[in-house]
């Protein structure tokens, strides 16, 4: 087995490859305005690290959000790209557990991502490989009681940490976690998320109301 995987539903874009056993080669640049431009060198760059080329890929995995509506489109139309042209299958993970699973954190914990607007996406967790919760979107200070007393861990933490006063790292997503979670799950046969976007609230641009239509006389 040879597994790509790519994220880019947060600020960084991060791609890395593993082969069953161990990651062979990772990448991450954390830049919020550029996933276009540097997800694919990125993918470049590991499998040149690998010394592999991307038909050597059995399975791509993705991070489905949540995240904002355009970083995050970019991973999932890549990975569907890449998998309809090599015929192998995608699967999706939500990218809060790939935070969960680099914590490594065994007790009670939350994830906690920038989701701006003043709000995070988050989700409660019972250790570093189960997820709780569904993802939310919310205000921290409208979650103040639920995550009261337990670690938060991503980059909500660090923004908010009136409301998440026990930060823990990591901070940014890894492909390299998000790739090691997967393949734990397809040893054990588990159901993976489907390839699609997880965006719990309307995307950022909008088209603008009352705009004057021209037709042609």
């Amino acid at each position: 087995m040879l597994l790509l995987a790519v994220d880019t539903a947060t600020p960084a874009v991060t791609v890395a490859l593993h082969d069953g056993t161990d990651v062979v080669a990772e990448t991450s640049r954390v830049d919020a305005r550029r996933h276009g431009e540097l997800l694919l060198p990125a993918v470049h760059q590991v499998l040149g690290d690998a010394g592999l080329t991307l038909d050597a890929v059995t399975d791509l995995v993705v991070g489905v959000g949540p995240g904002p509506y355009t970083g995050l489109r970019v991973g999932l139309v890549t990975a569907a790209t890449f998998g309809s042209v090599l015929g192998v299958p995608v699967h999706g993970l939500c990218t809060l557990d790939g935070l969960a699973y680099a914590s490594g954190i065994e007790g009670p914990f939350v994830v906690a991502t920038d989701a701006r607007r003043k709000e995070v996406y988050w989700a409660r967790y019972d250790d570093f490989r189960t997820r709780v919760s569904e993802p939310s979107v919310d205000r921290p200070a409208d979650i103040a009681e639920q995550v009261a007393g337990v670690p938060v861990v991503g980059a909500g933490a660090v923004l908010y940490p009136e409301v998440f006063p026990d930060a823990r790292g990591p901070e940014h997503q890894s492909a390299a976690a998000l790739a090691s979670l997967a393949a734990e799950r397809l040893a054990a046969g588990a159901e993976f998320l489907a390839p699609v976007p997880l965006y719990l609230r309307r995307p950022d641009a909008q088209v603008p109301k009352n705009y004057k239509v021209v037709t042609p006389q």
